[in-house]
């Protein structure tokens, strides 16, 4: 895997963070209307969550020389329901843990113990 392979990488991750964060932003925003303060609260704690891990992936493109693009993996979805709010969450999830497990694995193969740390410590948060 080379350099630019593990910029591709870290720049989807990157995305995907991205998107995480205005996803729960935007049920924390739904929830808040629906009157549930409480779970709105525990999302935006998961937003938070997920712009630390933007953060991180942010500073390795740069410490990589990269060229960071702060865009969205894709528009955040407004939810119906608690049920459908979970399902996508939870499906968005998973395709990180995923895809991060792949990006370590590339990483350590490619000899770049950083990136490879960075994937395994946020997909331990996942």
């Amino acid at each position: 895997m080379s350099r630019e392979d593990t910029l591709k990488n870290l720049q989807t991750a990157l995305a995907m963070e991205l998107t995480a964060a205005h996803q729960y932003q935007l049920h924390a925003s739904v929830l808040d209307n629906w009157g549930m303060d409480r779970l709105a609260g525990k999302m935006r704690e998961e937003m938070q969550e997920e712009l630390g891990h933007s953060d991180g992936f942010l500073n390795r493109i740069l410490f990589l020389k990269g060229k960071p693009q702060l865009v969205l993996a894709k528009t955040p979805e407004l939810a119906t329901s608690l049920v459908h709010m979970f399902e996508a969450d939870l499906a968005d999830e998973q395709e990180a843990i995923k895809f991060y497990t792949k990006c370590a694995q590339q990483a350590a193969e490619a000899g770049d113990i950083g990136s490879r740390g960075l994937f395994e410590r946020i997909v331990l948060d996942e």
